[in-house]
Order: structure tokens, then sequence, then C-alpha cells
């Protein structure tokens, strides 16, 4: 019986051996459809990741590694189970007739073998998703923003030196130093967009213009901004703690600061960025600043001073700016043209202001009279006034009346780098009578875009675009030129005062004012005084900022020849002194943007008031009686934004009542108010700027063919636009085709309409530059061609010509702008939001080859269904395409819908000027 217990050992193994393969080839079915469900599932999850993913993505995040390396592994595992499950399909229907018996035992045996394995990986693969708390982070900061350049001339041996010290591992602080004007700025801008090329190893390329004064917070702020430092870690800190943020992230990058425009030392520790010497990661850090002592004190390693240009460069860029048609005009002309290039010195800046000047003297006389002009201008002030100003005075002697020069001078009241609102300034020069005697306001803001243009001719004004605002700007040193020729060559210094976030003014240096003309204090106050100051010179005076919340006891009793007193922006101001109903000479009052409740009773003595600004007060009190009505004076009254809390009809009556108003901004609120106003010829003729707001039951809207800017909201009932025509007569919607009954119209914003269906009135605002129409739920198409009478033709030449900006939101059932295409030559911007029925881009690809266009804003799935004229058409412009999340109601991208403050306004509408004859119109 000995052979019987090994013989039993061996059959119990086999059997074991043989059961495990059965089961494999038993529970086959089974593990299959288990492995299916747990697929399915694991591609729902996927599905679900992926859907994420593509979310985050358009909010330009980018997904993480672990999410990407998971998507990657669920596609190779949905691939190798789709191959089990044919295999194992094939098996099952592929047994021996009759039995369970596989016909490919060794087949079915692996694939049996395989199936829980690869369930066990599914299952596994879809609990990974549990742990992913984020499918995408924030893309990285881009390496270096580039700046815009002109051709430059004559800085390629310092900008070869600046790149030779940035790749020395020795040289931490570059400074770059040289007069104002020489050209420091463009040398930074031209090392900052060499670093678009990837011949470095930097992590990151930081700019910041500095300027002056020089404060921590700015530059903090500015470094805070391009590092993405979260508000978290940010607000409520102390200067130390922020300091102590930006090093925490620049010490773990290699990085260049650029630092522009430094007047004195910045201590760069103090900002936050790490000692050079001892960054591990070689950072460098270079600045510019006029003064040599600046880069001694701030411990540059190597200064480097920008020199004027060689003669042969000078002359090159010279004669760049004076243009072949004024060289060519007369054989002597270039021979002089060397002279004045001469006396230049090899300033880039003066090359260009004074080249621009004389680009209109033709004859040699003209140009023998400038030379004498130029060689005999005195230089008397300390740096600046021996070396620059002479050249850069030359541009303002060379303006032809005082009128200008006044206007120019006036133009360094504001602070450094400030952003000025051309129709604020040109308010303000009509506040002190500078730009001379006409009979209208009108008139007076056409004489003062002239000014402004012939200014930016000669370079002593720039102008700019800040996203959507348009604006002037003084170079700081054409700016301190001018303050310098105010204060009569350095001799009066306290003539014209500029004060600019210095924080409290103490009572002592109050005291010296008292031969100021102009005084402006921007984010600045005054401390309580003893006494009342004495302004006996004073005749205009600003104070703008969120620092002043009210005045000194009695600090506006000896200000006896005031013509100019701007309060506005000052949010916190609450209460008006009284004293001010006293400036028995003041012409202009601006209290836009402060808290103020009441006006004192006392400004009815106001008896030379021109001009009265009450925009975007939304704490004001109906004016007290008798007020406005007395003020006999008055020409330009504006209350936009401010609605009015009393009756409006009231309002109006008062302003029926005086003799010379000839320019309104009104906000109005009710249908009897408007339909006052569309009463009064007077009144109507004279609204430059007009607001209606729900006025429900107001159907129809007259307007005055010199309506500037246009804003109507939550007016239901509204349909259609009457016109008031200069003989009286009124024209419903279809206008004669001569003319442009409308031309001065440049701002319409329509909102909140229900029974709006058409703007065809529209063709005949030639130069309308923003439009912007949102919530308007039966608008179908904006110009309704059939009940224009205009030829398409016509349309073409005129409609939308000069338009910058159009937004439509929320518009349900809108199908088009137009029914033709239009060429839109003008335009920058397109909004499309929750317009589904928008199927085609109202323009061609011109408009995308005319250089205006920056954007199209919508939503990708409206860009994804839109139908194109061609395929050249979404090539071209695909690329300015800006995709949003959803189409929810956004508010007018101008100017918010609660807060629509006239300084905004100023930045972003310029009004044609209103000459007889269209080819003499004149845009800023």
């Amino acid at each position: 019986m000995d052979f019987v217990t090994p013989i039993m050992d061996v059959a119990a193994r086999l059997w074991a051996c043989t059961a495990k393969r059965v089961t494999y080839f038993r529970r086959l079915s089974r593990n299959l459809k288990t492995l299916r469900t747990a697929m399915d599932e694991l591609k729902s999850v996927y599905k679900d990741v992926t859907e994420r993913v593509e979310s985050e993505e358009k909010l330009q995040k980018k997904r993480t590694r672990s999410v990407e390396n998971w998507i990657r592994s669920v596609e190779a595992m949905e691939r190798e189970v789709r191959q089990i499950l044919e295999e194992g399909n094939e098996e099952v229907q592929n047994k021996c007739s009759g039995t369970c018996c596989p016909r490919d035992p060794c087949g079915s045996y692996k694939l049996g073998k395989a199936l829980p394995r690869k369930i066990r990986a599914v299952v596994a693969l879809r609990s990974k998703v549990d742990h992913f708390q984020d499918v995408a982070v924030p893309l990285p900061i881009p390496l270096v923003i580039e700046r815009p350049l002109e051709k430059i001339v004559g800085l390629d041996s310092p900008f070869l030196e600046v790149w030779r010290l940035l790749r020395n591992e020795q040289v931490g602080t570059i400074g770059i130093y040289g007069m104002g004007g020489v050209g420091k700025t463009t040398l930074l801008k031209k090392v900052n967009n060499n670093f678009l090329k990837p011949s470095h190893d930097f992590d990151i390329v930081i700019w910041i213009v500095v300027s002056k004064p020089t404060t921590l917070e700015r530059v903090q702020e500015a470094l805070r901004n391009k590092l993405e430092i979260p508000d978290g870690r940010w607000k409520n800190r102390s200067e130390d703690e922020k300091a102590a943020e930006i090093f925490s992230v620049l010490k773990t990058k290699k990085f260049v600061l650029l630092l522009d425009d430094i007047w004195e030392p910045l201590d760069l520790l103090k900002v936050g960025i790490p000692l050079l010497s001892t960054h591990r990661n070689k950072s460098k850090v270079v600045f510019t600043t006029r003064s040599a002592d600046v880069c001694r004190d701030m411990e540059a390693q190597k200064s480097i001073k920008v020199e004027c240009l060689a003669w042969e460069e000078s002359l090159t860029l010279f004669w760049t700016k004076v243009g072949e048609n004024t060289l060519n005009s007369h054989p002597d002309i270039p021979k002089l043209s060397e002279i004045v290039a001469r006396e230049c010195k090899g300033l880039p800046l003066a090359l260009i202001i004074v080249g621009r000047a004389m680009a209109g003297a033709r004859t040699p006389q003209d140009w023998e009279k400038k030379i004498q002009m130029l060689k005999n201008y005195p230089a008397k002030f300390p740096g600046m006034g021996d070396s620059l100003f002479p050249v850069l005075a030359f541009s303002y002697d060379s303006l032809p009346d005082e009128a200008i020069k006044s206007c120019f001078l006036y133009c360094s009241l504001f602070p450094e780098d400030y952003e000025i609102s051309p129709q604020h300034l040109i308010e303000l020069w009509i506040g002190e009578g500078l730009l001379g005697e006409y009979d209208s306001i009108q008139e007076e803001r056409n004489q003062g875009e002239e000014i402004i243009e012939r200014l930016k001719d000669v370079c002593l004004l720039e102008s700019g675009r800040s996203q959507k605002q348009e604006y002037l700007k003084m170079h700081d040193v054409i700016r301190d030129m001018a303050l310098w020729l105010a204060s009569e060559h350095g001799k009066k210094e306290n003539k014209f005062l500029v004060k600019d976030q210095v924080g409290l003014i103490r009572a002592h240096e109050v005291k010296k004012w008292n031969e100021a003309q102009r005084i402006t204090l921007w984010e600045s106050r005054i401390e309580e005084l003893r006494e009342p100051p004495c302004f006996p010179n004073i005749e205009t005076f600003f104070a703008s900022g969120k620092c002043m919340k009210s005045f000194p006891s009695g600090f506006f009793v000896y200000m006896h020849v005031l013509r100019v007193l701007d309060l506005s922006n000052n949010y916190e101001l609450v209460e008006l002194p009284v004293e001010i109903g006293n400036l028995v000479t003041l012409q202009y009052l601006n209290l836009s943007k402060t808290s103020v409740e009441n006006l004192p009773v006392e400004l009815k003595n106001l008896k030379n008031l021109k001009c009265l600004i009450l925009d975007n007060m939304n704490s004001l009190q109906p004016l007290p009686s008798p007020m406005l009505s007395v003020l006999s004076s008055l020409q330009l009254f504006s209350m936009f934004n401010s609605p009015y809390k009393g009756d409006d009809r009231t309002l109006l009556e008062d302003l029926e009542q005086l003799e010379y108003i000839n320019d309104l901004s009104l906000d109005l609120t009710t249908v009897s108010s408007a339909q006052a106003l569309f009463n009064s010829h007077k009144l109507q003729s004279f609204t430059r700027r007009l607001r209606l707001f729900n006025c429900r039951c107001m159907n129809l809207v007259r307007l005055s063919p010199y309506i500037e800017m246009l804003h109507i909201s939550f007016c239901h009932a509204f349909k259609d636009v009457q016109i008031s025509l200069e003989m009286g007569g009124l024209q419903y919607s279809k206008f004669p085709r001569q003319g442009h009954c409308l031309y001065y119209l440049c701002h319409v914003y329509i909102s909140w309409c229900s029974k709006l269906l058409s703007l065809t009135w529209l063709i005949h605002a030639p130069n309308l530059k923003f439009l912007s129409i949102d919530d308007c739920g039966s608008l179908e198409e904006v110009v309704e061609v059939e009940k224009s009478q205009f030829s398409a033709v016509d349309l073409n030449f005129n409609l939308f010509s000069r338009l910058i900006s159009l937004n439509l939101i929320n518009l349900p059932k809108l199908r088009s702008i137009c029914r033709w295409n239009q060429s839109f030559p003008s335009l920058r911007e397109i909004t499309v939001l929750g317009c589904p029925r928008i199927k085609k881009l109202p323009f061609d690809l011109n408009t995308g080859m005319n250089k205006n266009l920056e954007k199209i804003i919508g939503e990708q799935e409206w860009w994804d269904g839109l139908e194109w004229e061609d395929k050249d058409s979404m090539l071209i412009l695909t690329p300015y395409f800006r995709t949003t999340q959803s189409s929810k109601r956004l508010e007018f991208p101008f100017v918010p819908l609660q807060i629509r403050s006239f300084g905004v306004y100023n930045n972003l509408i310029l009004a044609p000027t209103k000459h007889r004859f269209q080819d003499s119109f004149k845009f800023l």
C-alpha cells in the first residue's frame, strides 16, 4: 500500500492545477462583463476629468502633470481593454458545440488568467481620481513683455555694453544715466526686448517705471502684479511684510529687474529685492536715471553714461523729422538745417521736437529767423536749464500765440505720468479764459481741440490709450521744462505749485504759497491752520484724491481772484466750505465724484460762474432754491450720472431761465422731465450728453442734431428716435439723404429697452465711435437697410466708418448688425456675448488687416459656430479672438452701468470739431 500515497498526492496536485484552469474557463464570461463595466465607469470619469481640464484651460490654466499622465494612462488602458474584450467575445462565441469547452484551451486560459489583473488595473486607475485636488494650475508668468519701439538711431554701443555686463556674473547692478531725452528709456526697452530671444537662462524679466516721487509702495505694487502674489498674502500688510513676500518669490528665481526713470536712490532691499552680491541665482538689476549720483548711491557696480548722438546720426534723425518735402523746398534749406541740427547738440528728443517744429518752414527766411531764436534763447536753470531746456523751450517759443503757450504751461499742473483727459483739460482752459472770447462753449471746445492738435504736432504733448481710454500726457522732461518756464526760469519757484502724494502738508509750508498763481494738490491733504491763509494772487486751485476729506477752516476766505476750483475725485469730501460762496470771481467749479450732499445756498453769489460740473455725485440732494436760476453767467452745466433727487422739471425750469446756458449734460429719470426737455428747443439744442434712466413709458426719444453722447437704460417702451432739426421740423427715423442729422453723435449706449426693434437711425451718425447695446430682448437687427433709404454704396461708405468699439450683449433675437458687410476701418474691439443668432461677423477680412483691430471677445461656442465667407477670413481674424466663460450679463466695458463718471467719459469720448465743412473735422 506504500505506493498508493504518492499516487494520491500526484492526483491531488493534478486536480488542483486542473481545477484552477477550469475556473479561468468557467469565469471567462463573468470577468469579461466585469471588465467592461469597470472600463465604462472609468471612461465616464475620464470624460468628467477632461471636461474639467478643458474648462480650466479656457481660463488660461495648464493641466497638472499627474492629470496629464492619468489621461494618457486611461487612453492606453482603453485600447488594451478594447482588444481584450474583442478577444474574449470571440472565445466565448467559439466554444465547442454543446459544451462549455473552448476550442482554443491555451488561448482561453491566457485570456482568463489576464482578466482579473486587468480588472484590478482599471479599478486602480479609477481610484486615482479621488486624489486629484486640482486638475490645472495657472500658466507660468511670462518671461518678458515686449515693449513698443520705434526705429533706433545711435544706441548700438551702449546697448552692446549693457548686454555684455548682463552676461558677466560678477556684475549684479548696472546704472544707466544721462540727461533727459537722451534715450535712456529707449535703450532699456531695447535691452528688455532682446530677452525675447532664447539665448539666455533668466527665469523672468520685470519692467517697472519708477518716476517721481519715488515710493516703495508704488514699486512694491508693480512687483506684486508682475509676480502674481495673491490678495491673501498682500492686502492689509505692512511695507516690511510686503517686502518679505516679494523676497520669498524672487529668491528662488534668476531674474532681471529693469527700473526706468529713477530720480532718487531706491532701497532695493526694503522693496524686497534679494541682495545681488549674495544671491546665488546671479540675478541682475538695471536702472536708468538722470544723475550719476543716483548710480553711486544705489551702489551700481557698473555705470554707463548714454551720450548724445554723433553728428551723422543726429543729422539723419533730424532730416527724418523735417521731411523731404521741406528739405527740397529750397536749395539753401539743407545747409540751414545742418545749423539747426547742430544746435540740438545730438539730443534725440530735441532733434525730434525741433525737427518736427521746422517741418513747416519752407523758405530760407523762416529758417534763418528760427536759427536766431534757437541760438539766442537764454538758459539759466542749473543742470537741465544749461543743457536741455534751451532746446526744448525752442518748441515752446515757436508756438504761434500766447493762448497756446498758456494752455501748454497749464498741462504742467498735472502730476508726472498723469493721463490727462482731453475734454477735462479743455473745460479747465475754458474756465481759465485761456481760449479767448467765443459765443458758445462748443466754439471754445473746437479751439481747445485745435490747440491740443498743435501741441501734439510739435511733441509738447503726447497721446496715448490705456485699455479703452484716450488720454494726453506730458513727457516728464517737457513737464519739468514747462514748470521752469512758468516760474520765469526759476526766478519765482512758487508761482506754479504741484504737490503729488506728499501726504500731510504742514501749516508752515502753506504760508510759503502766498505768491502762488496756481496750486494743485494730488493725493495730499492740509493740516488744520491757526488762521486763514492769504492767497492774493491765486487763480487756480485743484485738490484731487482720497486724502482730502475736508479743508482747514477759512481756507478759501482770501482767494479774491480765484477763477478755477476743481475738487473732483475727492470721494470722502462730504461737505463744501460755505466760504466758497464768496468767491465772486470764480468761473469754473467742479465737484464731480465727491460725496457732497448739500450745496450751500451761498453759491448763488457766484455771478461770474461759467462752468458748473456735478457729475457722478450719488449723494447730492436737490439744489437749494434759488441758486441755479440766479447764476446769471452760467454757460456749461453738467449733472451726468447724478440722478436728481428732486423734481427734474424744476431743474429744467431753472436752466431755461439762464440766458447764456449753451452746454448741458443731463441725467433724467422720469418721462415727464424727458418730455419737458424735448419740448424746450433751447435746452434740447444745447444738450451735449443725455442719460435717460428708468423712463419706462417713453417710446420715442427726441434728439438735437448736436447731441454727442446718448445713454438710454431701462426705458422698456422705447422704440425709436426723432430728430429736432434746426428749422423746427421733425423727421421720424427717416431722414433726407443730404447731410447727416446726427453728425456729432459719437457715443451711444442702449440697455434694457425690451421693445426696441432696431437702431436704424444710427445711419445718420457717421462719427459714431462707441456703440454698446445690451439686454434688448426684441432687437433683431441694428440697422434695417430697407428702412434707411440708402443704397449699399452709401452704407459702405459711411456706416460705422469711425466706430472704435462695438459691444453686443445679451441680445437673444439679434441676427445681424446690417445685411451688408461693412469694412469697420477704425474698429479696435468687438464684444459679442449672449447673441446666439449672430452667425456671421459683421465685417470682412479687411477689418483684420487695417492694423486697428485688437480683439474680438465672445464665447468659444459662438466662435466655433460662426459661418465664414471663405477660409482666409477665418485664418486672418482668428488670432484676434479672445474667449470668455459665459454669456452672463456684463456691464458696459467702457464705463460701469452704475458708475458712469464724467471723468471716465472724458477719457473715452472726444467729440468731433463742429466746423461748417465736414472735411475740416479733426479727431484726437
